[in-house]
């Protein structure tokens, strides 16, 4: 039997029991709304999560990049949207996904490829992205540029795409509905204005985590694409939009220094094993590169957190000071991510555990572009 103390680290601790819970507390949520649930698998990258995450509805999934494309297709699942603006270069690629029998959907806002994915011999298809306010990627709803993307789409034109990735900065769950209302509206009239040219607007596509869970409504709309939510994190926390004993994943830790003059604690979790995004920075509650949990999880005194990360050294610190005898060198601890997403680019394998010491699984993590 392997344990958690067996484990080299840093490496990432997966709660099946917790991944469990977050996934149909999330189902329940998007039933509410009566809408597909098309998981986005860009955080976990795994297809024992992804198989979880589908449990409950027969949709498809949604990924960040071609080699997660390929990672779950290897794994059996053929209805994948790729929700990053492909380039023509990759088209080859995409169509060689199809030509194994994937259902693989596209995404751009550029009329040259919209062009490009059109000639294609492969029939690929796509979806006409939109911005509904987060300004990173698609076009202003009433722009002409979206016409612009459906003509030249033409049959290949499946539908639209939005992502209310702004819905990160509500400062409440009101604010929270009424940006996912937003989400909703932009997608809807971006769909009828692109089946106004007489092309297929059949899927429309929205979601976050936030606005997922949150929305009132969503009439319209045919998915919703959150992501998050199989883990959460402490920026999630922070949004209301799970709890901390909700998060799933945490990076087991060995303490490898002492630093008595100052009271803190190294650990051999750095920027590279907890990732340096500081995104509680401006929440509620600034909980560093981490809060550090004791090897089972749970919090400990003072709720110390990681107040600096070099590469490979991460620096523990507490408010009230760190009683640094109970953590001599060698003791294994566990950080609960800022952002989980980054945190878990780092790692090619989650170690799964169920609510104990015990390792139970290991999953495989695809990682690349």
């Amino acid at each position: 039997m392997t344990t958690l103390s067996d484990l080299q680290t840093p490496c990432l601790v997966l709660d099946l029991g917790r991944l469990r819970r977050n996934v149909d507390a999330m189902a329940r949520a998007v039933a509410r709304t009566g809408v597909a649930l098309r998981p986005h698998m860009k955080t976990a990258k795994s297809a024992e999560v992804a198989r979880i995450a589908t449990s409950s509805q027969a949709g498809g999934i949604t990924v960040s990049t071609l080699a997660e494309a390929e990672h779950f297709a290897a794994h059996g699942f053929r209805d994948i949207l790729y929700a990053v603006g492909i380039v023509p270069a990759k088209l080859d690629r995409a169509a060689a996904l199809r030509a194994r029998g994937v259902e693989l959907m596209l995404v751009t806002d550029d009329a040259d490829v919209a062009e490009a994915i059109a000639a294609h011999p492969a029939g690929l298809r796509a979806l006409v992205e939109v911005d509904c306010g987060e300004h990173r990627a698609g076009m202003p709803v009433e722009s002409d540029r979206l016409l612009e993307v459906g003509r030249a789409l033409g049959r290949a034109c499946a539908g639209v795409m939005t992502h209310a990735g702004h819905s990160y900065g509500c400062a409440s769950v009101d604010e929270m509905a009424d940006l996912a209302e937003h989400e909703r509206a932009t997608a809807v009239r971006a769909a009828q204005r692109i089946a106004a040219l007489g092309l297929d607007s059949g899927i429309v596509s929205v979601g976050s985590t936030p606005t997922a869970l949150h929305a009132r409504a969503l009439p319209g709309a045919t998915e919703t694409r959150p992501g998050v939510y199989m883990f959460q994190d402490l920026f999630q926390t922070q949004i209301w939009s799970g709890a901390r004993d909700d998060i799933a994943v945490t990076v087991l830790s060995s303490v490898t220094g002492r630093r008595p003059e100052q009271g803190q604690l190294i650990l051999d979790a750095g920027g590279l094993a907890l990732s340096k995004d500081r995104s509680t920075s401006s929440a509620r509650r600034d909980y560093g590169f981490g809060l550090v949990l004791d090897m089972h999880g749970e919090p400990l005194p003072g709720e110390p957190v990681v107040e600096r990360a070099n590469q490979e050294h991460g620096v523990v610190s507490a408010r009230a000071g760190l009683d640094l005898a109970r953590y001599p060198v060698g003791t294994r601890l566990r950080v609960a991510p800022n952002h989980v997403c980054m945190m878990a680019a780092m790692y090619d394998r989650y170690h799964v555990v169920d609510g104990g010491e015990e390792v139970v699984a290991t999953w495989d993590r695809v990682n690349g572009w």
